[in-house]
């Protein structure tokens, strides 16, 4: 649907004549300048037969014999993979902002198109992105980059739009000796756009190597994960996933193939490097670097709260012993899991990776935290696991689940937080909870490497640099909700949690912008800081007509919600 404005703009352009260098809106089906029959299927023939219809998940798996996806397949990452309209997170396949809303929900008796591309280029080669992202120029096309659909901001998809997926790109290399011009690298890897993490640590363990990835197994390292910054459990060790780019090729809106790094376009190189998912062209792959594999202890400890109150004393002890492990270099993911069913009880998860340390002295270390929240009343230890061995089977996850709707809204939280008063981080998550929070998720992912890390000329959000963890907060709805009722969900974010978060971030924080709130009002400082305006004048350079425009990324504010007109 139009805005007012560009639909002023469009009437002043057939009227009086005043018209902008670039059209109001993209073409769309039953638009004058939209592509005929006879030009889909030139398409198809140039790309040898890789343009295929989409549809959403739920109406894919209805085509399937049988009628339906089991169960397995639906909740599969790596099934919903392979199937061009799915995304992990359903909602995000879902038009609900649409005129009139497009649903296609799960066993539902009607479907509509959603929020999901009209058709797909199912890209094997460079040849084949180049032809799609010329025919999406040329056509004034609405265009949509996906590799695994692990994305959690919707900006893999989009209505009316031409979607280049990139999952077949699934070349592996490792070299002891990567060279840029005349200078040596060292040992790195070089990825496809379509590798998973659990392929990387596969592959990296063959190879006696690792290198910094993602935690979930589907996430592409070569994607929308660098382009963020992308954390990891090595960060502390390694530093971001940004911090290790070397190199990337990637087809940009003219439809060249790039060679990019600090030598050969250094300005899209910063910008690839934490400047946003999906903003800058069709990564084919990036080199990263590896490092030597090593042994390391995963530890798992679940603890259970009876009550709010309890979860969040035990999110004071827990801030109170961050700092414990810094000397190994430690990345850890930690949860408050509220438990609905009435019976008020929560419970708090601690997954730690020790780089080279043994189980034992792994458990020493966190001792102190363990021993201090058993101490508190009301807290009660539920099984706590410690393995030993190398860190790329410690890393790899064999798929990951998902197939529900969710959303995220998160802020990375300041180290100088959690030193000067860990009890303030223990109130927030009191009010988070009693304010209707089911799922908090922490991430020792900051810190260490990723703070030494700070003089990098990349687009990574300064405040990463200063951040000790990357804080998420979730919300979920099953498919019987309402309309209203989604939309309050998906508000509640900002309406509510942004200002309890502030409490220990302060006002204009930084955030992840790869699991955050696609809604935040002021992306453009949340999510880039005071790199945007370095970002915007590199994206006037690569992309002129923004071809490559995403929600809460780069340029987008100058587009409605859909990137289908100017406003």
């Amino acid at each position: 649907m139009k805005s007012l404005a560009s639909s002023l703009a469009l009437l002043l352009c057939t009227v009086f004549g005043h018209c902008s260098k670039s059209p109001v809106c993209r073409n769309t089906p039953g638009s004058p300048g939209y592509p005929s029959l006879a030009a889909w299927h030139a398409l198809n023939a140039t790309v040898s037969g890789r343009l295929v219809s989409v549809v959403p998940s739920a109406k894919y798996c209805a085509s399937l014999p049988g009628g339906a996806c089991t169960d397995d397949q639906w909740t599969s990452a790596l099934f919903r993979s392979t199937i061009p309209g799915a995304m992990d997170q359903v909602n995000w396949e879902q038009g609900y902002d649409l005129n009139p809303p497009s649903l296609c929900l799960r066993n539902a008796t009607t479907c509509g198109q959603g929020a999901v591309p009209i058709y797909s280029v199912e890209a094997e080669t460079v040849a084949d992105i180049q032809a799609a992202v010329k025919f999406s120029s040329t056509h004034n096309l609405r265009v949509v980059i996906k590799s695994s659909g692990h994305d959690y901001l919707g900006r893999s998809t989009a209505p009316n739009s031409l979607l280049i997926h990139t999952h077949k790109f699934q070349n592996v290399s490792f070299t002891d000796s990567f060279s840029i011009g005349s200078e040596n690298m060292g040992s790195a890897v070089t990825l496809g756009s379509g590798v998973y993490s659990h392929t990387l640590y596969e592959q990296g363990k063959a190879n006696g190597k690792t290198a910094v990835g993602g935690a979930a197994a589907t996430v592409s390292n070569a994607g929308g994960w660098v382009q963020g910054a992308g954390h990891s459990a090595l960060s502390p060790t390694f530093g971001l996933g940004a911090d290790n780019a070397l190199e990337f090729h990637v087809v940009v809106a003219s439809g060249h193939l790039l060679q990019v790094n600090h030598i050969s376009h250094p300005d899209l190189f910063y910008a690839l490097r934490g400047g946003g998912a999906g903003s800058w062209g069709v990564i084919v792959s990036a080199t990263f670097r590896a490092f030597p594999t090593f042994n390391a202890t995963s530890s798992i400890i679940v603890l259970i709260a009876e009550n709010d109150t309890v979860a969040s004393a035990l999110a004071t002890v827990h801030a109170q012993h961050i700092f414990d492990w810094d000397s190994v270099h430690a990345g850890q993911y930690f949860w408050s899991l509220k438990n609905t069913s009435g019976d008020g009880f929560s419970a708090f998860a601690v997954n730690t990776y020790m780089p080279n340390t043994t189980a034992s002295q792994s458990m020493a270390l966190l001792a102190p935290f363990l021993n201090a929240s058993l101490a508190l009343p009301g807290v009660s230890l539920l099984s706590q696991q410690f393995t030993y061995g190398d860190i790329n089977d410690a890393l790899y996850q064999p798929d990951d689940s998902v197939g529900s709707n969710v959303v995220l809204g998160s802020r990375l939280i300041p180290a100088a937080a959690y030193r000067d008063s860990p009890e303030t981080i223990g109130k927030v998550y009191k009010k988070l909870l009693d304010g209707g929070a089911t799922e908090i998720l922490g991430h020792l992912v900051a810190g260490g490497k990723v703070a030494e890390n700070a003089k990098i000329s990349s687009a990574v959000h300064p405040a990463w640099r200063t951040a000790k963890t990357h804080l998420v907060v979730a919300g979920s709805w099953e498919d019987s909700a309402s309309l209203a009722e989604i939309r309050q969900i998906r508000q509640f974010f900002q309406t509510v949690q942004v200002p309890i978060l502030e409490e220990i971030t302060g006002p204009n924080a930084g955030a992840y912008s790869n699991e955050a709130d696609l809604l935040e009002p002021n992306f453009q400082t949340t999510f880039f800081g005071p790199n945007y305006a370095k970002l915007s004048a590199i994206k006037r350079v690569y992309d002129p007509e923004d071809l490559f425009i995403v929600g809460a990324g780069v340029g987008s504010e100058r587009w409605d919600e859909w990137g289908l007109c100017k406003v």
